[in-house]
């Protein structure tokens, strides 16, 4: 009975684990992946290139000349203003006085002294006059004359005085008469010959050099009279009037009078950031907008281009601009004839590359 129910446990034992492997066997199965196939994705087609934006900058118009602010090299009281603003001016044309009527007059003294001097050169240069030469020839003649009467008359009074007819005292006398006669005539001599000979080099270059004085005088007085007077340095136009007849005026301070400018050509200096200085040159082309022509574009291009950093000559009104970005002065030149007034804000683009005009930003300072 025991060996029956050993039997029967093994046996139960062996279904049992023929039961278990099986269902190891079907769970491995189950559990076995597939085998997948890949397939690769697509390449993303490449990104078409973008051209750079082209560098902007704020800029003000200004005339080809540059603004001329002129004023007097004296202090004093301003004694007329002859033009307007807007006035039309040449270069040389007198703009403003100063109330300074002693100038003139300095002048006035120095051309007669110049006049004086440069005729006493020409004398000198000239010599005596034959007239001259002949009243100095007569005196010898009659020095001469008046010697020969005095010869006689002392060899007379010699031979009565040896004959002691005739006082020692009047012969002293006639001798005395016949050496006056003498030196007379030596004295005429000198006289002529002073007259006749030609004039000395000494004399001639302190006559020069006087003459050289006298006219150092009148240009001193000239370039004096000159400082109260303002001339036009160029053709162009007035475009500020800034003092009036009355008003003083100084040199310790900057006091200008007018200021003008050539306006027949237009320039835009722009503050080009540092960030963009190494793509700007001379000759790139430019477009130039102002908000006041709304979409209306002028052409120009880039005539000069600093070669320093310096702070920023434009500002706006916006209070979060920064005022301490280092910008390099650029030049535009607006190539053709543009009625833009002086000091108009501009915004300048400078293209870079040839067909830029389409990628402009919406550029506004």
């Amino acid at each position: 009975m025991r060996q029956r129910l050993v039997l029967l446990l093994v046996a139960a034992a062996m279904v049992a684990t023929g039961a278990w492997w099986m269902s190891r066997s079907g769970a491995g199965k189950a559990r076995t992946p597939s085998p997948r196939v890949e397939t690769a994705a697509p390449a993303p087609a490449p990104a078409a290139p973008t051209a750079p934006a082209a560098p902007a900058a704020p800029g003000r118009v200004e005339p080809l000349s540059e603004e001329m602010r002129l004023g007097f090299d004296l202090a004093g009281k301003i004694k007329d203003v002859l033009v307007e603003e807007g006035d039309r001016v040449r270069q040389g044309q007198v703009l403003a006085r100063l109330a300074a009527d002693e100038l003139p007059a300095r002048v006035e003294a120095a051309e007669q002294g110049l006049a004086a001097s440069e005729a006493a050169f020409a004398k000198v240069v000239a010599g005596a006059r034959d007239m001259e030469r002949k009243e100095a020839r007569a005196a010898v003649d009659e020095a001469r004359a008046v010697l020969d009467v005095a010869r006689v008359e002392h060899e007379r009074r010699r031979r009565l005085l040896s004959r002691e007819v005739l006082s020692k005292e009047e012969a002293d006398r006639a001798e005395r008469e016949y050496k006056v006669a003498t030196e007379r005539l030596d004295a005429a001599r000198q006289r002529f010959r002073l007259v006749d000979d030609p004039t000395r080099e000494e004399d001639v270059k302190r006559a020069l050099a006087e003459v050289g004085q006298a006219r150092a005088r009148l240009e001193e007085a000239r370039a004096l009279a000159e400082k109260g007077v303002i001339r036009s340095p160029i053709d162009g136009v007035v475009l500020r009037k800034h003092r009036r007849a009355g008003e003083m005026v100084s040199v310790s301070f900057d006091t200008p009078v007018v200021t003008v400018g050539d306006v027949s050509r237009l320039r835009v200096r722009a503050d080009v950031d540092e960030r963009d200085i190494d793509r700007v040159a001379v000759g790139q082309k430019a477009l130039l907008m102002a908000e006041a022509y709304g979409d209306r574009r002028f052409v120009g291009h880039v005539s000069r281009v600093a070669g320093i950093l310096g702070k920023k000559n434009v500002r706006t009104d916006d209070p979060a601009e920064k005022n301490d970005t280092r910008i390099l002065e650029t030049l535009v030149d607006v190539d053709e004839p543009a009625a833009l007034p002086v000091g108009l804000r501009m915004d300048v683009f400078i293209l870079t590359a040839p067909g830029g005009e389409g990628s402009l930003p919406a550029y506004r300072p």
